[in-house]
């Protein structure tokens, strides 16, 4: 009698590990996905960061802010300014980029606009005077991204720009107040962009610059590799924080005792303040009170 041939459905299974998965190997450990925006969420308010990243429906949030609007719609001009052949970047065509990305949101009423849009282009054709057109970045809200034993961390740069052989992070910032190399040092976010662009265009990058549209300065600082290693630690840290909170929850903690609130001056601008217990007792700020802080220190210059 032939012997049996032994079918593929009657192979034996292979051994399970101890922690219950196939194979010889362990599962690899899932990583944290995050960009320094949802980091920085967590540090200002882990209770922000729940409400943001967690729930699910997320609160509703408030309505528009009038400078997100701004800062929006100068960033998107610059990034077509770029998008633009060299010969063709001139002044002269920005009043039609701002209008082609600007965003109507959050103002009071149509002379605020206005008013706002004029400031924004008087912004830009001052920047843009002191570029070379001809000269391409080596991207323009380039999205970088890298791995660490915890994070798998990504995030957009508005620019990133070669000097010599090594790059340059540069982020705009449209905010009324002056910056300086404490803040463009400080800034986490810039660290790990340039933690995050070595690696992928595989070029030095220590550099990292903030440039205020408003006041037409540059606050730059030069990182080194143990400066950027601090960053890199704190940022594991933070998302530790948050992994360890979420966990709490999913096994039956309360969740606004995992998640905090840190009530403060913040409050009064955060998208979930009425939602908020700890936050609707802050001072309600208007969606344009930022644009009018900008009016009236102009006015008192």
């Amino acid at each position: 009698m032939p012997a049996e041939r032994l079918t593929r459905s009657a192979k034996p299974a292979p051994p399970a590990d101890q922690d219950g998965q196939l194979g010889l190997f362990a599962a690899p450990k899932r990583l944290f996905s995050c960009t320094p925006s949802r980091l920085g969420t967590y540090e200002d308010c882990p209770r922000r960061y729940r409400y943001a990243y967690v729930d699910r429906p997320s609160p509703r949030k408030g309505p528009p802010w009038a400078h997100n609007s701004l800062g929006s719609s100068v960033h998107n001009a610059l990034k077509n300014w770029y998008a633009l052949p060299g010969a063709e970047r001139a002044p002269a065509v920005l009043p039609k980029l701002l209008r082609a990305t600007w965003v109507r949101e959050g103002y009071r009423d149509e002379a605020q606009e206005q008013q706002a849009f004029q400031r924004a282009l008087g912004w830009l054709e001052a920047y843009v005077a002191g570029l070379d057109p001809h000269v391409d970045p080596v991207g323009v809200e380039r999205t970088v991204a890298a791995k660490t034993d915890l994070l798998a961390l990504s995030g957009r740069v508005d620019r990133i720009d070669q000097v010599g052989d090594e790059l340059v992070i540069v982020d705009y910032k449209t905010g009324r107040s002056d910056l300086t190399t404490d803040d463009a040092r400080g800034s986490r976010a810039l660290a790990l962009y340039a933690y995050a662009a070595e690696r992928l265009f595989r070029r030095r990058c220590r550099k990292v610059e903030l440039h205020h549209l408003p006041t037409g300065t540059v606050a730059a600082a030069e990182h080194t590799e143990e400066s950027l290693a601090r960053h890199l630690r704190r940022a594991e840290q933070t998302a530790q924080d948050a992994i360890d909170a979420e966990a709490a929850v999913a096994a039956g903690a309360d969740p606004d005792e995992a998640f905090p609130p840190m009530p403060g001056a913040l409050c009064s601008w955060c998208d979930f303040r009425r939602a908020c217990p700890a936050g609707a007792s802050a001072p309600e700020r208007e969606p344009w009170a930022a644009i009018e802080r900008f009016s009236q220190a102009e006015s008192e210059q």
